[in-house]
Parts: structure tokens; C-alpha cells; sequence
């Protein structure tokens, strides 16, 4: 498939769309993982084992495929291209994931959830400082604030009344969020001369590896195998290796911008998909509200006048 293919307002939508469910569906995986494998909330140095046996199993996961798919000459890098896939295994994979979990360690997952979804305005103001063609529109921003607004709705309880902000709570969710977008869109500028597959499954694998090493460093350990969490385990990292790939090639036909927008589905899907698997209650009107908030956001965001289309 050609970059024309992924540039296709159709195949945006439904891509897009495809890999925020999949993102989605891990925020009941990642629940269920936690009970299966033992780990305790505030077992920051689990918790990244636990990531990072993900991760690195969809890198190889990816790796294995380009090799059986005709790639091997791409997976042949150069020193140069080999220290980019390093430092994007190290920021979006690695760095991201530590302020993520610390993060989550020392405020609400309801506060989590909203803190990270800054992300998508991170990468839009990113973008357009430096992307030409990305520059910032009404559009954009009132898309933003609309699908940020559906993302606090989906989320919303009590809790939020409370506005506490501490740095190692929602601080570090917010820096998480930064790292995510600017690694990003430096894989973004990566995947223009590397073909996405092979970035992506490098990328994951040097990143779990990391992940495996600093879990161990700080005394982390999994327990816990059973033949149901090896297969949680094996769809974690399957939907890793798909949905960042996928969204690799999205980000490389397409402003980031307009990707990044897509983003707001995330927290919907995983509230939504949650409720099924949790047992939780799935038909409130808050789950409405926030699905139409969001949708209308991200129309905002990709429509662009006809002139700016070309």
C-alpha cells in the first residue's frame, strides 16, 4: 500500500479509528493483566516488567513479519538510522511509559485518563511549529477544546471537583503525554526514508528491552503465567505491534494534526470497552455526550477548506 492509500479521507477515518479501539481495548487488558499477574497498584517496577514484556514481544512480533514479508534488506540499518529507531524505542516507548506509570501511581486513573489526553494538543501545537503546512486553524483549536471537553465528560465523577495537581501525579502525566507527541512526530520524520514496519517493530523492541531492564533494575518481577495471561499478554502485544504500526503510516501521509485528533477516541473506547469486560455500567449519558463531543472534535480538526487540501 502506497502513502496515497493512507492520505485517503476514508481510510483515515477508518484506520484511525481502528487503532484507537485497539488502544482502547488495553485499558481493560492492562486491569485484568494487573489481577492476573499479581501486581499491585502502586508496584511501579512491576508495572513496567508487565510493559515491557509487551512491548518487547510486538517488536519482535514485527520484526519476524518483515523478515517473512520481503523486508529483510530494510531491517539492515545503518548506523545512522540505527541510533533514530534507539532514541524513539527510548522516548516513545521507554521515557513515556515511566512518567506514565509514575504518574498514575500518585493520582486517579479519572485524572490520568483526561491528563494524558493533553497529548493531542501537544502534538498540534508541535506540528504547527514545525510543519509548514501544519499551522494552527479555528478549526483546530475549537476541534481541541471540544474533543478535550468529551474526554473530562466520559470521565467525569466527583473527583474532578478536586483540583489538586501535584509534579509526580498529573505532572508527570502531562510530561508523558509531552514525550509521546514529540517522539511522535520524530517518528514521523523517521518513517519517511524507513519503512514503517521495520521502524516500528525496532522501535518497540529496543523499548521493551528498556522497560524490561529498569522493571528489573528497581527490583520489579512478574508472576502469574498461566496459559489466560500468556494469551492477554500475546493480544497486548499484538495490538501494540498493529496499532502503532498502522498509526506510523498514518502520521506519514497525513498532517499530524489531523492523526492526532483521533487520539480523543481513545479514553471513549477504553471507558466503553471497560464497561463490558468490567461489568461496568456502560449506558449513562455521559458516555453519549462525550462519543458525540469527541466525534464533532475531530470533524473540526480534518475539516480544511479546499484550498488547503492540496
Amino acid at each position: 500500500m502506497n502513502r496515497s492509500f493512507f492520505a485517503d479521507r476514508k481510510v483515515l477515518f477508518l484506520v484511525a479509528t481502528f487503532c484507537c479501539l485497539l488502544w482502547g481495548s488495553s485499558y481493560p487488558a492492562i486491569k485484568i493483566g494487573y489481577e492476573m499477574f499479581h501486581i499491585v497498584p502502586n508496584d511501579v517496577p512491576g508495572k513496567l516488567v508487565f510493559a515491557g514484556y509487551r512491548f518487547l514481544v510486538a517488536g519482535l512480533v514485527l520484526l519476524v513479519f518483515a523478515a517473512f514479508t520481503g523486508r529483510s534488506s530494510a531491517m539492515r540499518l545503518d548506523a545512522r538510522t540505527l541510533g533514530q529507531v534507539t532514541v524513539l524505542g527510548l522516548t516513545q516507548t521507554l521515557l513515556q511509559y515511566i512518567f506514565f506509570y509514575v504518574g498514575l501511581a500518585y493520582t486517579t486513573g479519572v485524572k490520568g485518563s483526561i491528563m494524558n489526553a493533553t497529548g493531542t494538543f501537544f502534538s498540534v501545537l508541535l506540528a504547527h511549529f514545525i510543519y509548514h503546512n501544519d499551522r494552527l486553524s479555528h478549526n483546530k483549536v475549537w476541534g481541541c477544546l471540544i474533543g478535550f471537553a468529551g474526554v473530562m465528560v466520559v470521565n467525569f465523577t466527583p473527583d474532578l471537583l478536586d483540583f489538586h495537581f501535584t509534579l509526580l501525579g498529573e505532572g508527570f502525566i502531562v510530561i508523558a503525554a509531552l514525550v509521546l507527541s514529540a517522539a511522535s512526530i520524530y517518528g514521523k520524520r523517521v518513517s519517511q526514508r524507513l519503512d514503517s514496519v521495520v521502524m516500528t517493530g525496532y522501535q518497540l523492541a529496543i523499548g521493551g528491552a528498556a522497560l524490561l531492564l529498569a522493571g528489573f533494575a528497581f527490583g520489579g518481577t512478574l508472576t502469574g503465567f498461566t496459559i489466560g495471561s500468556v494469551v492477554l499478554l500475546g493480544y497486548m502485544a499484538l495490538l501494540s505491534s498493529a496499532a502503532f504500526t498502522l498509526w506510523s503510516l498514518l502520521l506519514r501521509a497525513n498532517r499530524v494534526s489531523t492523526v492526532a485528533a483521533f487520539n480523543f477516541l481513545v479514553p471513549i473506547f477504553g471507558a466503553g470497552l471497560s464497561a463490558v469486560f468490567l461489568h461496568e455500567s456502560i449506558f449513562e449519558w455521559k458516555n453519549l455526550l462525550a462519543l458525540v463531543l469527541v466525534c464533532g472534535g475531530i470533524w473540526l480538526v480534518t475539516r480544511e477548506p479546499a484550498e488547503a487540501k492540496s
